[in-house]
C-alpha cells in the first residue's frame, strides 16, 4: 500500500505542475508534495534494498543525483501534458501538432533511457548485480505505476 501512496503523490505532482507555475500558494504546496514524494520513495527503496554500509555510502549519492535528473524529466512530461491538454481542450490538435507532441514524447523517453543506462553504469561500481537489478526493478515499478496513473487521466487524441 505504501507504493500506491507514492504513485498517487507522483501522479499528483506531475499533473499539478501547471498550478505550480501559476501562483505562490500553489507553488508552496507543490514543493511540499514533491518533498513528501521524494521522502516516501527513498523510504521505499531503503526498505526494499538492504545495503551494507559501504554499499550505502556509494549508492545514496548516485540515487540522489538520479532523482534530480528524473525530476527534470518529470517536469518535461508535465509540460508536454499541459501542451497536449491545451490543444485537446481547444479542439485544435492537428496532425502536425500531434506529430510534434509525439516527437517531444519520444525525446523525453530517449533521455530517460540514456539516464537509466548511465545510472546502471555508475551503480555497477558500488552494488553487486542482484542488488543493482533489484534497485532498477523498484525504480521501474514506481515509474510504471506513475505512468499508468497519468495515462488513465490523459484522453486519447482525436
Amino acid at each position: 500500500m505504501k507504493l500506491l501512496h507514492i504513485v498517487l503523490l507522483a501522479a499528483a505532482a506531475l499533473l499539478a505542475l501547471p498550478a505550480y507555475a501559476q501562483d505562490k500558494p500553489a507553488a508552496d504546496s507543490m514543493q511540499v508534495l514533491r518533498e513528501k514524494l521524494k521522502s516516501d520513495k527513498k523510504d521505499l527503496i531503503a526498505a526494499n534494498l538492504p545495503l551494507t554500509a559501504a554499499e550505502a555510502k556509494g549508492f545514496w549519492p548516485v540515487y540522489e543525483g538520479y532523482q534530480k535528473e528524473l525530476a527534470k524529466v518529470n517536469d518535461q512530461i508535465a509540460l508536454l501534458i499541459v501542451d497536449y491538454a491545451k490543444e485537446y481542450n481547444a479542439k485544435t490538435l492537428t496532425d502536425a501538432k500531434a506529430r510534434a507532441l509525439l516527437d517531444r514524447l519520444l525525446g523525453i523517453e530517449e533521455t530517460e533511457v540514456r539516464m537509466k543506462r548511465a545510472l546502471v553504469q555508475r551503480l555497477a561500481k558500488v552494488l553487486p548485480g542482484t542488488k543493482l537489478a533489484r534497485y532498477v526493478q523498484l525504480e521501474n515499478k514506481v515509474r510504471a505505476l506513475v505512468k499508468y496513473e497519468i495515462a488513465g487521466e490523459v484522453p486519447l487524441a482525436q
